[in-house]
């Protein structure tokens, strides 16, 4: 009887096996969900982020100089600049913050505006990092500011000691304890600095931001006339960043601080306030390495985020890492996987977004290169050159935009008469259908021949009236024109693309267009129009921009083909006016070669 009160029956006997079962299950997915890695690190040429042109051979050599490459500011012409790398090593008998006589330091290390968060460690006086954190500068002296905190779950973190480090020469000092200006305590670093070579071809990341600016200057004091989002007023990002995706999340760091996670083209916000302390981390995707899939407290589903190394946290201390990457963890989402498939498509589109915008800026220099070249240089190249040279033209628009949207069967003149009366150096065309749609400040360049595109090309710039509320009363648009005449001048290519400067979410599109005139007889051609809209990059409202922007052009090209018609009137065919003369001249010659009739009137005798 108590053997049998003692022994389980052979029904617990099956649910204990089931419950072990599903348990090592379940800790074997996880850990197999662990090396789930979306790797985004840079990679040394080929397609990646850095390019290997950009260093000198000395730091070709150094695998984390490479990576620190991207961040380069400044202008993308610069000959020369400095990567300093600060190593913060340890520190000792910092002050006791805590009651129980220990703190959780973490460091800020800052370089003139650049800012680097250093990993909390808990409970210690004398805490270990082996950390590195890369800053870029474009010229010495500059001077390295580290400043000590100790976290606080609630209240605001306490300065335990700061230290001023100048930076004056190129080169590395050795490991240096530095004392901080407290009643206590030192830092231990490592600082290098090394002068980098840079070329035109610059990483990535530093192109990206770079070509940021250059727009918002550009764009002059107009900007999205929208009102601010989250991201303007919670973290004061740039106004043309929109969030793209949103969720309710939370932060690890001594225990959860619940907030909200912003993600946008550019970064990874996350926002919380819990006990009226301020949290706020912006992570650019310049700066990731990984996202993986993770778990928190074993159960709690999370996705960590991985810095490159010399990162650095931003905003809070970041967490850890063995290899000395730091990294965040976000936990509590209401869908893991869906969060986490999101961040990786939004981290897939950045970089797949920059190799776009290097090849147009490639385009763009190509275009601009062309149309500073002045005068006009006609050049005689026989046909077997030209089809030999063909395949080396790069297109000058995005064919795959482009739609119909005007068709003319017949059109009074030829393809080549159209050029020469409408489009070539001499012609008054352009200006007075600009001055019909209201159009000022219009600046047209010549006509001149482009390595890089058959035919000619030229740069136009002026100012247009915008009807729609959203934008300001006008703008300036960049308009680059190319034209491909056929060596028999029977067919003619007109292209056309303009470059809005000053709408909402100018520098994220532009307008194509194409004229495509095919002479069909001695004095009449067809005419076919094809327009359509590219995307430089993503923005919101795509489509209301792209119907907005086609409709604004059919408006223009219905004033271009009301005085195109003024210019192109009938006329008459060299054949017919030869028949006109040879006929005048045979009714001339027999007027004047033929005798005279003799008269039949006899004279009358007197």
């Amino acid at each position: 009887m108590i053997m049998e009160f003692l022994l389980p029956s052979w029904w617990e006997v099956q649910v204990a096996v089931a419950a072990a079962s599903f348990v090592i299950l379940c800790c074997w997915f996880f850990n197999l969900s662990e090396d789930e890695v979306v790797d985004y690190r840079p990679r040394v040429g080929g397609s990646g982020i850095v390019s290997s042109d950009v260093i000198n051979e000395r730091v070709d050599d150094d695998p984390a100089c490479r990576d620190s490459m991207g961040q380069l500011k400044g202008d993308p012409q610069t000959t020369s600049a400095y990567v300093i790398k600060v190593e913060l090593l340890a520190a000792k008998n910092l002050t006791a913050a805590n009651l129980n006589g220990t703190s959780d330091p973490y460091a800020i290390i800052s370089c003139g505006s650049q800012k680097r968060f250093s990993s909390m460690v808990p409970g210690s006086r004398n805490p270990m990092w082996g950390e590195e954190f890369n800053f870029s500068v474009d010229e010495l002296p500059v001077e390295i500011n580290v400043t000590i905190y100790d976290w606080d779950i609630i209240w605001k973190s306490a300065v335990l000691g700061s230290v001023m480090i100048p930076v004056e020469n190129e080169g590395q000092s050795g490991a240096e304890w530095y004392t901080l200006d407290s009643s206590s305590g030192q830092v231990f670093l490592h600082i290098k600095t090394l002068k980098l070579n840079v070329k035109s071809s610059r990483g990535l990341h530093g192109y990206a931001n770079a070509r940021r600016r250059i727009t918002l200057d550009k764009q002059g004091p107009t900007v999205v006339h929208q009102k601010p989002g989250p991201l303007q007023t919670i973290f004061d990002l740039l106004a043309d960043e929109v969030v793209v995706h949103s969720y309710s999340c939370a932060l690890e760091r001594s225990f959860l601080y619940h907030g909200r996670m912003y993600v946008s083209t550019w970064h990874i916000c996350f926002h919380s306030n819990v006990f009226s302390k301020q949290i706020k981390v912006i992570i650019p995707f310049a700066e990731i390495d990984e996202i993986r899939r993770s778990q928190h407290a074993f159960v709690n589903p999370a996705v960590t985020v991985i810095l490159r190394m010399g990162a650095g946290g931003h905003g809070v201390p970041p967490l850890g890492n063995p290899d000395g990457r730091v990294r965040y963890k976000f936990a509590s989402f209401w869908n893991r996987n869906h969060a986490l498939r999101s961040l990786q498509r939004s981290a897939d589109y950045y970089h797949d977004m920059l190799e776009a915008e290097k090849k147009e800026m490639e385009q763009s220099a190509l275009r601009a290169h062309s149309s500073s070249v002045k005068g006009c240089k006609k050049m005689e190249i026989n046909q077997e050159e030209s089809v030999a040279k063909i395949q080396k033209f790069q297109q000058f628009i995005k064919e795959e935009v482009l739609s119909s949207v005007y068709n003319v069967d017949v059109l009074t003149c030829t393809a080549e008469q159209f050029f020469d009366l409408l489009l070539a150096d001499g012609s008054n065309f352009t200006n007075e259908y600009r001055a019909a749609g209201k159009d000022f400040n219009l600046n047209m360049g010549q006509w001149n021949s482009a390595s890089e595109y058959d035919g000619q090309v030229r740069e136009i710039t002026f100012r247009t009236i915008c009807n729609s509320p959203m934008c300001p009363p006008d703008t300036a648009v960049t308009e680059y024109q190319h034209a491909v005449l056929s060596l028999d001048k029977k067919t003619l290519v007109f292209e056309t693309l303009q470059q809005a400067h000053d709408v909402p979410f100018g520098s994220c599109f532009e307008v194509h267009c194409r004229w495509s005139l095919e002479t069909t007889s001695e004095s009449s051609c067809s005419l076919d129009i094809e327009a359509g809209v590219h995307f430089k990059k993503w923005c919101i409202m795509q489509s209301k921009i792209k119907t907005g922007a086609i409709n604004e052009y059919k408006k223009e090209l219905a004033i271009m083909l009301e005085v195109a018609r003024s210019f192109v009137k009938p006329r008459v065919s060299v054949s017919e006016i030869e028949n006109v003369i040879y006929r005048s001249q045979s009714l001339y010659d027999q007027c004047t070669l033929s005798p005279p009739r003799r008269s039949c009137v006899r004279p009358c005798n007197s």
